[in-house]
């Protein structure tokens, strides 16, 4: 598997304790690299990077899935998917030299192995929106 796409699994990790335990995303980066790590000694930048983005913009990320997933309120979305969401999106914001196909393609991904059976659709309509809002082509 590759380094990003290990570290797209690792920050929805952390995306996901950090919605269940309400922790920070610095609190959350530290338990899961003292704690939950499969090898203490790794490091993921990647998924760090990915983790503070949304700590940092966590209510324009919020903001932006709720614009765009008309009839779904965000907070009845399951957590696998709402925090599939927040990833890509923050990818989508922050990552320039990720392309557009890449971030769908690997939260879709994402969907399939940790979501239910109509994850990947739905998180792939509302990534697709969010890209498009965002320009990224």
């Amino acid at each position: 598997m590759g380094a990003r796409r290990t570290g797209r699994e690792r920050a929805l990790q952390m995306l996901y304790a950090m919605d269940v335990a309400d922790v920070d995303a610095e609190g959350e980066i530290a338990l899961y690299w003292g704690h939950l790590a499969e090898d203490p000694q790794d490091d993921d930048s990647f998924a760090d990077a990915l983790v503070r983005t949304y700590g940092r913009r966590s209510e324009h990320i919020d903001g932006m899935i709720r614009e765009v997933s008309h009839h779904w309120r965000l907070e009845r979305m399951s957590k696998v998917d709402r925090n599939v969401l927040r990833l890509a999106t923050a990818e989508l914001l922050e990552m320039d030299d990720v392309p557009r196909r890449v971030t769908l393609n690997e939260a879709v991904e994402l969907a399939k192995r940790f979501g239910s059976e109509g994850s990947a659709g739905f998180v792939n309509g509302i990534l697709d929106r969010i890209a498009s809002d965002l320009g990224k082509d």
